[in-house]
């Protein structure tokens, strides 16, 4: 590789250890690559060669099934003229440990879905052979557990070569939501003043997830489960159907079976969704999963906005665990982007954690008094129900617009954003 960590040239042993042909990755990062534990843990690729010695670790890499597997990894950097790094060579070597889903309580990997406990594991474990099928996939839990993610994940390992395409339910108004699904024709209805292809066959070849199927309206129901049946898409004011090679998968957070005996939701749709059913637990259920997901979110935020913020303090640890976490993973992975975001130790503390999580209550009482957060009243912390990301995000922007005095610029670079990106935020949380 080069020294930026480029992928030049590989062998074969690379193909048959991670089941991926050369030319896939040559051009790429080893990052993206090997996908190894080691890129998070002061690799010299990305912490541009602080140290010239090679070095030789344990270390685990995903294969093309997603699997974990123990490895012994040797990386030298190649020196040129004047003693400057020209590039890398790496090696490894398998060390006989087999993919982590067959050894016990060790963190199992699905893109960057991680986790050990007994219900994600047979998720994983299952996942690839999902894949390779055809037939409609409905995934269930609540809002924030990873449907989305394991949804792509899916498509990801299928041999679809078609693109990944989403649609919400919950996003749209009825008349949109149909034209957004089938297309319609030019002046189909008003306002219409070109034809568009509609999102079934956007997806052609490919896979269309449906989030929150349990809002689509019945007349659409209906439409839809016509498409399964068939695969022919009607525009909206066509006479004509348009034939079309697509998976569909869809996800719900409310309990169909109930809509159906509410009469909102057609009994003969839900079957045919419910051909592979998949069920995402919610963070409380997942035991030490919170730890691995901690850590795994840690990392990811010190690398992204490149901060070097090491661990938790013991308090923010406790906190954490008392904390019923009712937006699951996608909020427990805003609450540390946040708290990197702010964070100006090595160690996030509770006063660097968004104010909504201490106001509640089952907090245990020895965090309430500690100098390491937030000044409130004395007693019992209530924990109320918590904020919206947005919220907690138009407060980031608030908050690093103070400490910037106001510079656009600083401000972005604060929150690791495109300077065109905080101003798009801006004008939509309405700061001036």
């Amino acid at each position: 590789m080069d020294k930026e960590g480029t992928l030049l040239a590989i062998n074969s042993t690379y193909e048959n250890i991670t089941g991926v042909e050369g030319k896939q990755v040559l051009g790429i990062k080893c990052l993206h690559a090997l996908r190894c534990d080691f890129c998070m843990k002061n690799c010299p690729v990305m912490t541009e060669w602080e140290d010239l010695t090679p070095q030789t670790v344990e270390a685990n890499i995903l294969n093309r099934n997603r699997e974990k597997v123990f490895v012994n990894l040797t990386l030298a950097p190649l020196m040129g003229e004047n003693n400057t790094i020209q590039g890398a060579i790496e090696t490894i070597t398998p060390s006989g440990g087999g993919p982590l889903d067959e050894v016990a309580g060790h963190v199992l990997g699905l893109g960057e879905l991680v986790g050990r406990s007994p219900q994600v594991r047979k998720i994983f474990s299952m996942t690839p052979s999902i894949a390779q099928t055809d037939s409609p996939v409905l995934l269930t839990g609540e809002t924030g557990t990873g449907k989305d993610m394991l949804a792509e994940e899916i498509h990801n390992e299928s041999d679809r070569d078609g693109p990944f395409v989403k649609v919400n339910c919950g996003a749209l108004p009825d008349p949109l939501l149909e034209s957004e699904l089938f297309g319609h024709n030019k002046n189909a209805f008003p306002g219409a003043d070109q034809t568009k292809q509609g999102r079934l066959r956007m997806a052609h070849g490919g896979t269309l997830f449906i989030t929150e199927i349990g809002d689509l309206p019945m007349r659409l129901q209906t439409k839809l489960l016509a498409y399964m049946d068939n695969h022919v898409v009607r525009p909206m004011g066509s006479t004509k159907g348009v034939r079309t090679d697509v998976r569909i998968m869809a996800a719900s957070n409310t309990d169909l079976e109930e809509a159906v005996r509410n009469k909102t939701f057609r009994q003969d749709l839900l079957y045919r969704l419910n051909v592979i059913r998949l069920h995402l637990p919610p963070l409380r259920e997942r035991g030490e999963d919170l730890l691995l997901l901690q850590d795994h979110f840690l990392k990811m935020f010190q690398l992204r906005y490149k901060k070097k913020v090491e661990r938790f303090s013991k308090n923010v640890d406790n906190l954490l665990k008392s904390y019923v976490f009712p937006g699951n993973i996608r909020e427990l992975r805003n609450l540390i982007e946040y708290a990197v975001n702010f964070c100006d130790t090595p160690v996030i503390r509770m006063r660097h954690l968004p104010g909504y999580i201490l106001h509640g209550h089952g907090l245990p009482k020895n965090l309430v008094t500690s100098p390491d957060q937030h000044p409130h009243t004395p007693g019992e912390v209530r924990m109320a129900r918590p904020e919206r990301w947005e919220d907690v995000q138009r407060k980031m922007i608030l908050e690093a617009l103070v400490k910037t005095g106001g510079r656009k610029q600083q401000t972005a670079e604060l929150l690791g954003w495109g300077r065109s990106t905080l101003w798009r935020k801006m004008k939509h949380f309405g700061i001036e």
